[in-house]
């Protein structure tokens, strides 16, 4: 991925034919805990496309997801929204090198893996990264998002 080397990080980003859809797809296919994988959520958080790296084995708070955002209504973005706001499809969205800058918010229950294992921007590509990378490229916030 240009970005990331750009940046100083080198990222080997790999195929693997079974599809890394779901958390659980995806950890199977490196062979790590599901907690270490981390899903690229697009929500609408009133009209304003944010993105939310959460734990594979986790699930977004809305409630939460709102209250950090400084919003009052949220929601799951289309498809459309997501390639709109990322220029990725959903289920393969990377944490950075989107087509616009959108905030990215991540859940503080990262910190318990090091490595992580990101979308590589296919539903069926990944790749590890130091989570201090993660942070640094997606230019995330720290944020108490999932449930």
């Amino acid at each position: 991925m240009d970005f990331a080397g750009e940046r100083g990080i080198d990222v080997d980003v790999a195929e693997f034919a079974e599809g890394t859809k779901t958390a659980a797809d995806a950890a199977a296919a490196v062979g790590c805990d599901v907690a270490a994988i981390v899903k690229s959520l697009v929500f609408m958080v009133d009209e304003e496309p944010v993105l939310a790296l959460v734990p594979g084995d986790l699930r977004l708070d809305e409630n939460k997801l709102a209250r950090e955002a400084g919003g009052t209504r949220v929601r799951r973005a289309s498809l459309d929204e997501v390639r709109g706001a990322t220029g990725y499809a959903a289920g393969g969205t990377p944490p950075f090198a989107h087509d616009r800058p959108i905030r990215v918010l991540a859940d503080r229950q990262l910190s318990r893996n090091d490595p992580l294992w990101v979308a590589g921007g296919t539903p069926s590509s990944l790749f590890p990264i130091a989570l201090d990378d993660l942070i640094r490229l997606s230019a995330a916030t720290w944020a108490d998002v999932s449930r």
